[in-house]
């Protein structure tokens, strides 16, 4: 499987995988920045990208800037569908005390290939009875 990348400035680094049997692409930032503690920023990449049907681009946080720095992709996963042509973009947000400064070039987030079934969403009367049943958030203790 290929996915095709097309560069739209000259600065922007093609993403790379850390080693051979990395599941994901680290992607780079195509700007500077400064992102206050408790801000968020939409970081562009320099890419558009060309997914293949029946799969999605996921955009999501590298552990070594949200461990050392609390950097964090904001909506991770991000999700790039199949019919979007336009900048791949990172949403990042600064969970830190210090301000994180990132500059071209800087590794900001992640993207791996992965497969998507498209459901239909069907109207129904009755969904089934489960052991579970409605029990929601922290139904089983804490």
């Amino acid at each position: 499987m290929e996915l095709q990348l097309k560069r739209l400035t000259a600065t922007a680094r093609l993403p790379v995988r850390a080693t051979a049997s990395a599941s994901c692409f680290d992607i780079h930032a195509d700007m500077e920045g400064t992102i206050p503690p408790g801000g968020r920023m939409l970081v562009k990449t320099g890419w558009a990208v060309a997914v293949p049907p029946g799969y999605e681009v996921q955009v999501r946080s590298r552990s070594g800037l949200a461990l050392k720095h609390g950097v964090a992709v904001l909506n991770s996963p991000g999700t790039v569908d199949a019919d979007y042509r336009g900048e791949v973009g990172v949403i990042l947000v600064n969970h830190g005390t210090e301000p994180f400064v990132f500059r071209p070039g800087d590794r900001v987030a992640q993207i791996g290939v992965y497969r998507v079934e498209m459901a239909a969403a069907v109207e129904v009367e009755n969904l089934g009875e489960t052991s579970r049943g409605a029990g929601g958030f922290g139904h089983s203790g804490v």
